[in-house]
């Protein structure tokens, strides 16, 4: 029994126990009662007891140390990864000192440009002084010109009255000589025999009249005419649309009934506006042509 027990033991124990054991039975082998010997026994069994509980926490420790060792493993493992994030870090904090380098060097730039950028409008500002000084100057002047301009207009204004009143005379002068010896070239050449005299005449409507300046009544073949003509020193298309349209105006109101010769009397005629006339059907009598 106490040799199964001794050598569930550690070896290390297991031959001093033995060693010990054989002496003390020897000693005791007849001293010794039973009563001590199971005394012995069970503190041999104690021991083995203490013994495993101490191969036991020393199993306990082993695994501790196992997972210590891990965790040692992963810290490395995580300090490595540190090691590589800092280092990440370093960089990316290299790269931000150069931006900020840059960046310094822009808001130099920014600066100097800003400088260059004052001077510039301070100098825009002198620029606009003396801009505007001089169109206070180009003012004055403005209003000078318009002042002469006012009296050049004014006089134009007197100047065309006077020319008006001038061809107005001169028109009437012209009418004047048709009305007094028209009559013979109109039966020369259109065959119109003129009734009494040709005259200046207003010819009423409904509501009103208008004047019309060479106004007669001629037969041609038997058949009544109606003769309006106009007198203008130098003609022009315009005039002569004028004149027509104030003798369709004439025949709406009926103020003219019945076959019209329109005829016109110019101290000058171009080809172009003779053309127009003859497209026109309008009668065309120069100055020379009439007797003074």
């Amino acid at each position: 029994m106490v040799i199964e027990i001794l050598s569930e033991l550690p070896k290390d124990f297991q031959l001093p126990l033995i060693k010990a054991f054989t002496a003390l039975r020897e000693e005791l082998a007849d001293a010794v009662r039973r009563e001590d010997f199971n005394q012995l026994k069970a503190t041999v069994q104690e021991l083995a007891e203490a013994q495993k509980r101490t191969e036991s926490r020393v199993e306990e420790l082993a695994e501790a140390q196992k997972r210590t060792e891990a965790r040692v493993e992963e810290l490395a493992e995580a300090q490595k990864r540190t090691e590589a994030r800092v280092e990440e870090l370093a960089e990316a904090q290299k790269r931000t000192e150069a931006r900020v380098e840059e960046l310094a060097e822009a808001q130099k730039r920014t600066e100097q440009r800003l400088d260059s950028l004052t001077m510039r409008v301070e100098e825009l500002a002198i620029a606009q002084k003396q801009t505007q000084e001089q169109i206070n100057r180009l003012v004055e002047v403005q209003e000078r010109l318009l002042t002469k301009v006012d009296f050049l207009d004014a006089s134009l204004t007197e100047t065309r009255k006077m020319v008006a009143g001038l061809s107005d005379s001169v028109g009437y002068g012209l009418e004047d000589r048709a009305i007094r010896s028209l009559s013979p070239l109109l039966k020369e050449r259109y065959g119109l025999q003129v009734k009494g005299k040709l005259c200046r005449k207003y010819l009423p409507y409904q509501g009103g009249s208008e004047e019309v300046n060479i106004y007669g009544e001629a037969e041609r073949e038997g058949n009544p005419v109606i003769l309006v003509g106009e007198a203008k020193a130098h003609l022009s298309i315009k005039h002569i649309d004028r004149f027509l349209k104030q003798i369709e105006r004439l025949k709406a109101l009926g103020a003219i009934q019945g076959e019209v010769f329109p005829f016109m009397v110019s101290y000058s005629i171009r080809p172009e506006v003779e053309s127009y006339a003859q497209e026109k059907s309008v009668a065309l009598f120069y100055s020379y042509e009439i007797e003074l």
